[in-house]
């Protein structure tokens, strides 16, 4: 399976604090049934401050280290981007960390805010479509907006947009409330993708065997391969042929 959203590059981010953390969470990945991953540390101005150049030098350690230690697990680098007008400039300066393309067209994976939408969002997905550009949404089912009113999800896909859905959301891990926004965004036929979003072992570890396995029994395993197999390969591969 093809894991689109990862913190396991080391101590850049609120995901893996060390190298020995991310190998931890490598191995966990392949038992999890995940052969590639693209690893996307957040991008939040003034909180974690990571550029593509920090991104990319922290990934070639940890690709380094994946190959020391014998771990079957084949990466690339990304970022996931808090929604700011910043996103402007860094399209600007050629500095956006892409997750793929899709029909020829770059994938940006960007993160609402968690606790509401915020105003302007419409304006800048109009904008990264005007410039070519396809923003996916990261876990929309964990807003707060969008779980007090699930019609928000309608709206916010209508825009064009791609979703991302959290393994962790499918299997429960993020509570009961959060499950039935992922289900209702699987039912409507909403998401594009299942990644993991995993930042550790112990409370947000990689469960994509066990979401493949939830969406198979509730929806299809013609759904559950498309999510974590097919639509995530048909981004990423560009970064492993």
């Amino acid at each position: 399976m093809i894991d689109l959203h990862c913190h396991y590059l080391p101590g850049i981010d609120d995901g893996a604090a060390n190298l020995a953390a991310s190998l931890d969470l490598a191995r966990a990945a392949v038992e999890s049934g995940i052969t590639h991953t693209v690893c996307t540390p957040h991008i939040h101005f003034g909180y974690f401050d990571n550029n593509i150049d920090i991104i990319k030098s922290t990934h070639e350690l940890f690709a380094a280290a994946l190959l020391r230690e014998g771990i079957p697990l084949h990466t690339h680098f990304a970022a996931e981007i808090r929604i700011t007008p910043e996103i402007v400039k860094l399209k600007q300066q050629g500095a956006l960390p892409y997750l793929g393309y899709l029909n020829d067209k770059p994938v940006l994976l960007v993160e609402l805010p968690h606790s509401h939408i915020p105003p302007g969002t419409e304006q800048l997905i109009h904008w990264l479509k005007a410039n070519n550009i396809i923003p996916m949404i990261a876990h929309p089912e964990r807003n707060r907006d969008i779980l007090a009113n699930n019609s928000k999800a309608v709206w916010l896909k209508g825009k064009g947009v791609l979703f991302q859905v959290t393994a962790g959301a499918i299997t429960g891990t993020f509570g009961e409330r959060v499950q039935q926004c992922a289900n209702f965004i699987l039912k409507e036929g909403f998401a594009d993708i299942i990644a993991t979003d995993a930042h550790n072992l112990h409370k947000r570890p990689p469960e994509m065997k066990q979401a493949f396995e939830r969406v198979a029994e509730s929806f299809s395993e013609e759904l559950a391969t498309n999510l974590c197999v097919e639509t995530p390969w048909n981004i990423a591969s560009c970064w492993f042929n």
